[in-house]
């Protein structure tokens, strides 16, 4: 998730949104997850990554591909007392005849956040930061690892010149298949006026098993996994 950043380009509205993890979360690990994807009704490619750039440096991706569009994102962060910092991100996206480039650097010396490339003037700040604020894509890791550790699903968002509080909430337990197996997920939501993000959660996954987005009621991107290695 994402939901969720995992977010996406105008064409497909917020997908994800990350926070700070406990003291006592598990370890970060390196991974590739590879997922079957519909964007916008038609077949397409996925794939999470999580990979160390060294002195405590993490680099998150989200990647999504299909005719219509290709969707690129990703957060470089670091672990800071218990908690997940956003310093760097970019979202790069070409769908449905438009293009989308935005960067981000996060500040934690001077506690700003600023964004260039192809956003409003009014949105490329500086924001003040606070304690456990994210970007939108490290959210996908946060809300596996709250879970599991049983903390409130409640996060504090900063991207793209906007503050928002984000809320999610969990509404039972189903199956989902797995590289042919079915595996228990926890499924969780997050709602808005147009919007509808559902993520579905295995014990021991570091990604989401599933993630799908609804915009005034219809589909515009389900993610299943496939594999994660």
């Amino acid at each position: 998730m994402t939901s969720g950043r995992i977010r996406f380009a105008p064409a497909l509205g917020l997908l994800l949104a990350l926070a700070g993890t406990s003291a006592h979360a598990a370890a970060l690990e390196p991974f590739t997850a590879d997922y079957q994807a519909k964007y916008l009704g038609m077949q397409a490619t996925g794939s999470m990554t999580l990979a160390s750039e060294g002195n405590n440096r993490w680099k998150y991706s989200l990647n999504i591909r299909n005719q219509l569009g290709d969707l690129s994102q990703s957060t470089v962060f670091e672990e800071h007392q218990g908690q997940l910092r956003p310093l760097s991100s970019s979202d790069r996206a070409v769908a449905l005849m438009k293009k989308k480039n935005v960067d981000a650097i996060y500040d934690w010396k001077s506690g700003q956040a600023t964004w260039t490339g192809d956003v409003k003037p009014e949105r490329r700040g500086p924001v003040k930061l606070q304690a456990g604020d994210m970007d939108a894509l490290l959210i996908n890791l946060a809300v596996a690892r709250d879970l599991a550790a049983g903390k409130p699903l409640s996060y504090r968002m900063v991207d793209e010149g906007r503050v928002k509080q984000m809320q999610w909430e969990v509404i039972g337990k189903e199956p989902v298949t797995i590289g042919g197996a079915s595996k228990e997920a926890t499924k969780v939501v997050r709602r808005t006026d147009r919007r509808e993000m559902y993520v579905w959660l295995v014990p021991g996954m570091p990604v989401p098993a599933r993630v799908l987005q609804r915009e005034n009621g219809m589909d515009t991107v389900d993610l299943t996994v496939r594999s994660v290695r």
